[in-house]
């Protein structure tokens, strides 16, 4: 079984079909997705969806580029989101600071108090970062309780060893399968498989040969595929570790 930790089926670029596509999840040995917010919108939208289907979580919270919507009022939101039991995890959060459409100041700020949400909801966290590693891994060390993924990792294999040293698990979406992901390849080298996660991060990230297309989750057991040519493995070892990785994250029995 295929554990996709990391999609966005609630975009409406999948109105047209997403009932087809969830229905055919099955047939590509997709058992388990999280889908995550991005805002309170698609954190409304991800906990609808994760109603409706039993194999279907959700992920709230604020991705960098909402950091400025992020306030008392938009935290008490996502805490009583965070109510529901299909609700297990904080996110996407983070810092992006490829585009800077938001201040870093106001990102740091976004960041920081929803990882304190999610402290005191003892939930994991799914962090988005790109380009901030220094300041993103300043934080975390300013948070010691705080558990979660570095999903899409971008990182070097230092940082994600470092992580992981601290009880975090890194994220790796269809990125892998792409000929010049030196540095993602390096990272899933490194890495126990214990600590490793897989992902689409669809409608985005597609991986090879479908680079380009709309991605969706049932595209994850090609990320599953790259990870056990590196590790050794069968695609489907790669897959049953890494949903029981996330599984364990996610307090999924």
């Amino acid at each position: 079984m295929f554990f996709d930790s990391h999609a966005h089926l609630d975009d409406r670029r999948f109105d047209e079909d997403r009932e087809i596509i969830i229905d055919d999840l099955k047939n590509h040995g997709v058992g388990l997705i999280m889908n995550i917010g991005c805002d309170l919108p698609s954190s409304e939208r991800s906990v609808e969806l994760a109603d409706r289907y039993d194999f279907i979580y959700a992920a709230v919270g604020s991705h960098p580029d909402d950091a400025d919507h992020v306030d008392g009022a938009l935290i008490d939101r996502y805490r009583a989101l965070a109510q529901n039991p299909k609700v297990r995890a904080i996110g996407e959060i983070g810092l992006d600071y490829h585009y800077e459409d938001v201040p870093r100041a106001l990102q740091i700020i976004a960041f920081e108090q929803q990882l304190e949400l999610a402290e005191a909801l003892k939930k994991p966290v799914i962090v988005h970062e790109r380009e901030a590693h220094g300041d993103a891994m300043e934080i975390i060390g300013r948070h010691p309780e705080a558990r979660g993924v570095f999903h899409c990792f971008s990182g070097s294999a230092e940082m994600a060893l470092w992580l992981v040293e601290r009880g975090w698990y890194v994220g790796f979406t269809g990125v892998v399968t792409f000929k010049n992901a030196r540095r993602a390849l390096e990272a899933v080298e490194a890495l126990p498989l214990d600590r490793i996660l897989i992902e689409t991060d669809c409608p985005y990230m597609a991986p090879e040969p479908y680079r380009g297309r709309r991605n969706d989750s049932r595209f994850v057991p090609l990320v599953a595929a790259k990870i056990a040519e590196l590790k050794g493995i069968s695609a489907e070892e790669a897959g049953r570790i890494t949903a029981e990785n996330a599984c364990r994250l996610f307090a999924i029995a």
